[in-house]
């Protein structure tokens, strides 16, 4: 018996509509409209993060034509706030809600970002502008950054943070790879600083999704401490705290490596390995790959070796990217090609282990601390951990300036795998227990 193409189309619409709506009803995040929502929102903001994270360099050293030092001082003025900063934002996001703080830091970060083409347009763009929006930008990354965390576990609650990191891996991973081959092709079409609009764009998507958002967001009880006081408690807090405090060196030590291996990787592709904005922008969309698998592999891990073991695994990964990097020669197998997908294997490596590393590492964060003290924990912690990136961005940027870029990079690769063997053989890493509770405040 034949049956008509419609009534078949029909079928399988039906199908799939109804799979889709019983992998819903499975799922309690995606029930939850709030949660949604706060998901688009970082859907918008990672699509644009991803165009700018390679437009912004790409500006620097091509339009401005950066030295070596001056791509590290731009790494370094998007982490000096970091170390100036967290301790009093920890205590200021304990005092106020953080809806509020998250939308204004959306704001200025949209104005900062779109001030780029105005400047390029009206001809006041310089490498001093540059570093103006690196340090509006990690102004805004520490406050609303510090806010978008604490909002989320406030949102969902502890127990799913693990679930709902895989969900944004899994999207980021989208991102990662489709967002840098749009960036490429915006630069070459637009030139850099124009493509810069699409982030500015996403930011104002992202407040008017999250601006009527209902959620657990309290104002708290007003405190009679002095700030001092406050931030006196929260660093005690993490050092009587064994995980936390592990944690702290462990990640400010990856962040000053990563900071200086980030300085470097635009000079060492543009100018070292010849490749064009096109190039960096597909190698980049290949690190997306990277994240995918990241949030495939994150959930196994964790069940099979815990959270310390994803975090031990992701570290290694970042570590064997570091040291591949500088290792890639010049027109690989007689091309510039054969070296840009070179860089783009080792962007897939570092992504994954980036991911591997983080999402655990923030989950771990969130649960051993108590309400009371989140704010402080998140600033205190990005305090401890980013305060050393600036010194990292600016060493590797004199190692490329008096050496040179690969012995920057070779640099880097040597510290990753130190910190490697240092973090297996750690002892709050190896023995956390199998439930964590937030831990009470001595």
């Amino acid at each position: 018996m034949l049956h008509h193409p419609c009534a078949r189309e029909s079928a399988i619409l039906t199908s799939l509509r109804r799979s889709l709506q019983q992998y819903l009803e499975r799922d309690a995040l995606l029930r939850n409209g709030n949660f949604m929502r706060y998901w688009l929102s970082a859907i918008l903001n990672d699509f644009g993060s991803y165009i700018s994270a390679l437009a912004l360099p790409l500006c620097s050293v091509i339009l401005l034509h950066a030295t070596p030092a001056q791509m590290g001082m731009l790494g370094a003025a998007s982490a000096i706030p970091f170390a100036l900063l967290a301790l009093p934002t920890g205590v200021f996001l304990d005092r106020h809600r953080k809806l509020p703080v998250l939308l204004g830091s959306k704001v200025v970060q949209a104005v900062a970002l779109g001030s780029i083409p105005l400047a390029f347009w009206l001809g006041w763009l310089s490498i001093e502008w540059m570093y103006v929006v690196a340090l509006t930008n990690g102004c805004c990354s520490l406050v609303g950054g510090g806010a978008e965390q604490i909002f989320l576990t406030n949102l969902i609650g502890r127990e799913r943070l693990i679930e709902a990191q895989s969900k944004f891996a899994a999207v980021d991973s989208v991102a990662r790879i489709v967002a840098p081959g749009i960036a490429g092709v915006l630069i070459q079409w637009l030139t850099a600083p124009f493509a810069v609009i699409v982030n500015a764009l996403g930011f104002i998507g992202s407040i008017l999704m999250l601006r009527n958002l209902k959620a657990n967001d309290p104002q708290p009880e007003p405190s009679q401490k002095h700030m001092l006081r406050d931030i006196h408690d929260g660093l005690l807090f993490i050092w009587r705290t064994p995980l936390l405090r592990t944690l702290a060196w462990s990640a400010g030590v990856w962040h000053m490596l990563f900071y200086g291996f980030s300085a470097l990787t635009v000079l060492f592709g543009t100018r070292e390995l010849g490749m064009t904005p096109g190039m960096m922008g597909m190698a980049q969309m290949v690190g997306g790959v990277g994240v995918m698998l990241s949030s495939l592999l994150l959930r196994p891990l964790n069940a099979r070796y815990g959270p310390s073991g994803a975090m031990l695994v992701g570290i290694g990964l970042t570590a064997c990217a570091f040291t591949a990097m500088p290792a890639i020669p010049a027109n690989l197998f007689g091309s510039p090609l054969g070296s840009a997908i070179a860089s783009a294997l080792v962007s897939l490596v570092l992504d994954c282990g980036v991911m591997l590393f983080f999402m655990p590492y923030m989950t771990l964060r969130q649960k051993v601390t108590p309400d009371a003290y989140l704010g402080r924990m998140v600033s205190t912690m990005r305090f401890l951990t980013v305060a050393s990136a600036p010194a990292g961005a600016l060493l590797a940027g004199y190692l490329g300036e008096h050496f040179s870029i690969r012995t920057g990079l070779a640099c880097v690769g040597a510290g990753g795998i130190v910190l490697t063997l240092v973090m297996v053989l750690s002892p709050a890493l190896r023995h956390i227990p199998e439930h964590l509770v937030p831990a009470q405040p001595s």
